[in-house]
C-alpha cells in the first residue's frame, strides 16, 4: 500500500478552504476517489466544487496522519 498526499481547495458556501489529506491506496486514481468520496460525505459538498490542486505519492515516515500512521504500523507487526 502507497501513502499519497493530496492537496487542493473546495468551495463551503461562498469561500473556497483550502486542505491536505492523507490517503492509503495503491494508486493515485484511487487516492483522488478517496479524497472526493471523503470530502463529499464529510462537508456535503459536490465533486464539481472540489478542485484537487496535486496529489503526490509520500514515503510512510513522511505521513503526518495519526490515523496513517497507526494503519501502517499495524500493517508492519
Amino acid at each position: 500500500m502507497k501513502v499519497f498526499r493530496a492537496k487542493g481547495t473546495f468551495r463551503m458556501g461562498r469561500e473556497w478552504q483550502k486542505f491536505t489529506k492523507e490517503i492509503i491506496d495503491e494508486s493515485d486514481e484511487g487516492a483522488r476517489e478517496k479524497v472526493l468520496s471523503i470530502l463529499g460525505s464529510k462537508h456535503r459538498v459536490m465533486r464539481t466544487n472540489i478542485d484537487i490542486d496535486e496529489i503526490t505519492e509520500i514515503s510512510p515516515d513522511e505521513a503526518e496522519d495519526t490515523v496513517i500512521k497507526g494503519i501502517l504500523e499495524m500493517e508492519a507487526n
